[in-house]
């Protein structure tokens, strides 16, 4: 499974590109794998405020249905329409045209150190 080494990680399988202030979020391949061909995306709206963990919106495919958090707080700027008009791009392109949303990251830095770096994810992986 891909993984991109300037991301941070969750153990629900989310990723954030930190980038100054605003962190892009999205589901690793791994969890796109996981899940099949995505069928439903559904994003809460720009303007919301999302705590570090907290419900970002629901992602449905052919086996499941799955809860999306937020790996860092903030608030919601961006959601990237694409995956509610043609949600088989979260497949095709987990980590580029499939992100999910933007946020203005409000957290404090101690949120980082609840995340993975890169290689720990993918040790989390091979437990998996």
């Amino acid at each position: 499974m891909e993984v991109k080494k300037d991301l941070l990680y969750t153990k629900e399988h989310e990723w954030i590109k930190i980038e100054g202030k605003v962190g892009t979020i999205g589901i690793t391949a791994y969890a796109a794998d996981t899940l099949g061909d995505i069928t439903f995306v559904e994003l809460f709206s720009a303007g919301e405020k999302v705590p570090q963990f907290g419900k970002i919106g629901t992602i449905e495919s052919v086996k499941a249905a799955s809860d999306i958090y937020t790996p860092l707080s903030g608030k919601i700027t961006d959601v990237n329409g694409r995956t509610s008009d043609s949600p088989e791009i979260v497949n095709s392109s987990p980590y580029d045209e499939g992100w999910l949303l933007k946020i203005e990251i409000e957290g404090n830095e101690s949120e980082k150190s609840n995340l993975m770096k890169p290689e720990d994810y993918e040790e989390y992986l091979k437990t998996i």
